[in-house]
């Protein structure tokens, strides 16, 4: 059994992960995923969503999870760490020590808030010979990995994808696209893989249209919703036809911890760390354009 340790309980994927990990009592029998379990915690702190530690702490001390006050305290306890802080802009500080001490982590989304970070988490990774992962839920929706593997309808030529795309309350946390956007851009990025050289975004209160282009010349959508139903879907614009998919998320995290748990077993993560730098420049472009009338931004992945 792996033994995993978790940090920062300002997101609900901290109860969430725990439920299905553990075999919580109560958790669906359907929803349970095994090889893994968290055997240690650390509450954390938050400057961006500090109200929720204090009852997602009370939940996790009533799975039977033994909890820690400071993250160094779980080096030596562990095989493997999820990194949980919503805030994405604490990442790097966050996984730090652990990658240091050669520890995987996985990095909840976003993965980082600039390129600037991600690429120093990927380094540290890379020097220190401890893997890291990261991917939004959805990225393993069913509907979404049917579509992706389905070689019927031939080559994808572009999509459209939509999801909820809510903003940050503290602007220089999770800026932009980086709080919630970051979910029907994974699914983006899962169907049309990396590769986007350029993007233009329109940025307005209810909504942002983010369009790349990628180097060979195709062109894919993403509309990022905060009016309207918070529903998330694609269309696959293919060779040999179009096709409209609803993406339901009942079972989205159970699919992610599936390969969060492979990932801590093989040390392989199954998103190359370049797709992820590439997804969080995409990002940082989006919003660079978004602010700026709709002009074109570069997909920078250099620093």
């Amino acid at each position: 059994m792996i033994k995993l340790g978790i940090l920062d309980f300002d997101t609900s994927h901290a109860v969430e992960f725990t439920k299905r990990l553990n075999h919580v009592d109560g958790t669906p029998k359907e929803q349970l995923v095994d090889g893994a379990k968290v055997v240690v915690g650390c509450p954390g702190e938050s400057k961006l969503s500090p109200e929720r530690i204090e009852g997602f702490t009370a939940q996790m001390k009533k799975f039977g999870v033994p909890l820690v006050d400071k993250p160094a305290d779980m080096i030596g306890k562990v095989d493997g760490m999820l990194i949980e802080a919503v805030d994405g802009t604490v990442h790097l500080e966050r996984a730090r020590p652990f990658l240091e001490a050669g520890i995987p982590c996985f990095v909840d989304k976003p993965f980082a808030c600039s390129v600037a970070d991600a690429r120093k988490m990927i380094d540290l990774a890379a020097k220190h010979k401890a893997a890291v992962f990261s991917s939004s839920s959805l990225r393993y929706a069913p509907e979404v990995v049917e579509y992706a593997a389905d070689p019927k309808p031939g080559k994808l030529l572009g999509c459209l994808v939509y999801g909820p795309a809510s903003l940050s309350q503290v602007p220089d946390r999770n800026p932009g696209l980086f709080h919630y956007g970051i979910h029907p851009v994974e699914v983006l990025y899962t169907l049309m893989g990396p590769g986007c050289e350029r993007v233009t975004s329109t940025h307005e209160k209810g909504v942002d249209v983010v369009t790349g282009r990628w180097k060979d010349g195709r062109v894919a959508t993403v509309r990022g919703t905060r009016e309207g139903p918070g529903a998330y879907g694609f269309t696959g614009f293919a060779e040999k036809g179009v096709k409209a998919v609803a993406v339901a998320t009942a079972f989205i995290y159970r699919e992610l911890l599936k390969q969060v748990v492979e990932f801590f077993k093989t040390g392989k993560p199954p998103v190359d760390p370049a797709t992820t730098l590439e997804i969080v420049a995409f990002l940082a472009a989006a919003n660079r354009s978004g602010a700026n009338h709709g002009a074109g931004e570069a997909v920078r992945t250099e620093g």
